[in-house]
């Protein structure tokens, strides 16, 4: 009994952590720099709200260690920081500071804990992006505006960030630039002209903010970012991108020379020709992580980084550290190719590329604590990390969105038998061919269905549930129309709905299949499974005497077995239905407990009993 206590509890404490505090601690981490007061705010938020507890997620659950060593880029960013930490063994310093070895772990968990974010709670991740956007566009429109109320003509005018934590306009510049390349994204992948109309602005005003720092910097990174944003979407839209950027380079050059020539090379090439002297000293194994890099220009000003990523990493783990970093690099901009249909893989991607571009003249630091360099590498690569995570484990989609024309979809509609129905129009549809089509009707455009399409979550729920050896219906095609609706084709699973079957069986066998479908019921409890519409309507008893589920685009599966209340708010939806009430809650309600009870805990059985004998007592 206790054992039993323990394990409930500690499947309590990982949904709590991996369902509300991780997303938290990922929109802090995003946004924070624009309102905190200092970096160690930021450090803690991170350390508290991501980093710890996503080492307790995977302390409570070793097998989640596992799917993330299965992840080319964890393993990678592992042998890195292995090489890095042993570099450390020829380092200049006789007593290490005890912080370097915090940060590789500090590091790999923003790697695992995106991909249990997106393995478990990948709805949030859109709307997470886009509350931090949001937060990045308003903070930077109310610092253009005291940057435009200060400005002196012939003066040096850089913005800063007058707000948060920003205090250098290089740094901030890497940030709205992240926050740029967001935007650009939401303009090339939406299909909602309310979103579209709304994120053009907000593009213009972050464009205008990266401008203000008077960094080349993130100019060199956003042309990258948008030839590759261009590469991996090839639509109409990527060659307007094209054509945007060529006529705003041309009106730089034009208007705004002085923000390319003023101040020459900035001394990068003395910077870069010093950094290679070094590294020639120790090529293969480097000076070591912890090893200090002093630059001593002409006029004695002395800098401590070799303003480039790629030089930074030979200088401190050499040739052999440089390997898998460049790994990271690479197999981050394959593997988002390769799985381009899915558009956050285009999102992380760009932003990957956004960082290398200005990685090439930014920046030196091989680790560090949280700060504007990890909106360049480690969010993006860990973003790209996470995603193929939840892809291997069937949480994010790869089938593509087809975009359907109003003619081709009327011609696909043609002669087919409307089976459900709404004010609007047809809502589900048996085609021609035997295949099933279910629309979705567009919600409002702030809405979560704006975020997840509902077709793409029935897609998801259905592949996630598959792989928990439940039945449903094989999605054969995913459909964006012209209206800002969404529909999916599907193989029907063959069989009658539970209700039907129930209706013509006697008292004798109806006895025996609700007992068959509380253990069912408690099955899908046992497996994390919230099933909100779930009725008689929505269980199939299929030919081969097994149970399936349809109509599953607002199920839930949760990284546990659901708790208690959840597992009674779902009973309380099923007694709605008078005839659902009478057979299971009413007439044969101790063969559906004593169904449950063989498959759930007694305890989960008894809150089920004190639920319904609850309900019974009114109408009594």
């Amino acid at each position: 009994m206790q054992s039993k206590r323990l394990i409930y509890g500690s499947n309590r404490v990982f949904d709590f952590l991996v369902l509300w505090v991780l997303p938290i601690g990922l929109l802090l981490l995003l946004s924070s720099l624009f309102f905190v007061t200092n970096r160690n705010v930021l450090h803690k938020f991170y350390y508290g709200l991501f980093s710890a507890p996503t080492l307790l997620l995977l302390c409570l659950r070793p097998r989640e260690i596992k799917e993330l060593l299965r992840e080319p880029l964890a393993i990678a960013f592992l042998v890195f920081s292995a090489w890095a930490l042993a570099s450390l063994f020829w380092s200049p310093e006789h007593h290490p500071d005890t912080d370097l070895f915090k940060r590789p772990l500090h590091t790999f968990m923003l790697f695992g804990g995106c991909g249990l974010l997106l393995h478990y709670r990948n709805e949030l991740f859109k709307p997470i992006f886009f509350s931090a956007a949001v937060i990045a566009l308003v903070a930077c429109l109310f610092d253009l505006v005291a940057f435009a109320k200060g400005f002196e003509p012939g003066m040096e005018n850089r913005m800063i960030g007058g707000r948060g934590a920003l205090d250098n306009p290089l740094l901030s510049s890497h940030i709205f630039g992240f926050f740029c390349v967001y935007w650009l994204y939401v303009c090339m992948t939406t299909h909602r002209l309310q979103v579209l109309w709304f994120s053009i602005p907000a593009l213009a005003i972050m464009t205008a903010a990266v401008l203000a720092t008077g960094s080349r910097t993130p100019l060199v990174a956003l042309t990258l970012a948008i030839l590759w944003m261009s590469f991996v979407s090839r639509n109409r839209r990527s060659a307007l991108l094209i054509a945007g950027m060529v006529v705003g380079a041309a009106g730089l050059v034009l208007f705004y020379p002085e923000l390319l020539t003023n101040r020459g090379s900035s001394f990068r090439f003395e910077l870069w020709g010093m950094s290679l002297q070094r590294i020639a000293e120790h090529p293969w194994i480097g000076h070591s992580y912890d090893s200090e890099l002093y630059l001593t220009l002409a006029d004695g000003y002395q800098l401590r980084e070799p303003h480039s990523f790629a030089l930074g990493v030979l200088y401190y783990v050499g040739i052999i550290g440089f390997i898998p970093w460049i790994f990271m690099l690479g197999w981050g901009l394959y593997k988002s190719l390769k799985e381009r249909a899915q558009p956050l893989f285009i999102l992380a991607s760009s932003l990957l590329a956004y960082g290398i571009g200005a990685g090439l003249t930014e920046g030196g630091g091989i680790l560090s604590r949280p700060k504007e360099h990890w909106f360049l590498l480690w969010i993006p690569l860990a973003i790209i990390a996470g995603l193929s995570i939840a892809q291997r484990r069937r949480s994010v989609l790869r089938m593509p969105v087809q975009t359907l024309k109003t003619e081709a979809f009327d011609q696909l509609c043609s002669n087919a038998q409307v089976i459900e129905a709404d004010g609007l129009g047809p809502k589900v549809l048996r085609l021609e061919d035997g295949r099933f089509l279910k629309v979705f009707r567009a919600r409002r455009w702030y809405t979560s269905g704006s975020f997840n399409p509902y077709s793409e979550r029935f897609a998801s729920n259905a592949e996630r549930l598959r792989t928990l050896g439940i039945p449903t219906p094989e999605i054969l095609a995913l459909y964006r129309l012209r209206d800002a609706s969404s529909a999916v084709t599907y193989s029907p699973l063959p069989g009658l709905t539970l209700r039907q079957a129930l209706q013509s069986l006697d008292s004798s066998l109806r006895e025996s299949l609700i007992e068959r479908f509380g253990q069912f019921m408690a099955q899908l409890h046992q497996r994390g499974v919230y099933f909100r519409s779930l009725h008689l309507g929505n269980v199939l008893l299929m030919e081969d005497g097994e149970f399936g589920l349809i109509d599953i685009a607002d199920l839930r599966i949760f990284p546990s077995p659901l708790r208690n209340a959840l597992r009674q708010r779902n009973l309380r939806h099923m007694q709605r239905y008078p005839q659902d009430r009478n057979w299971l809650f009413e007439t044969h309600f101790e063969h559906l407990a004593k169904g449950y009870a063989s498959v759930a805990s007694q305890a989960a059985t008894a809150k089920i009993r004190e639920q319904v004998l609850t309900l019974a007592r009114p109408a009594a």
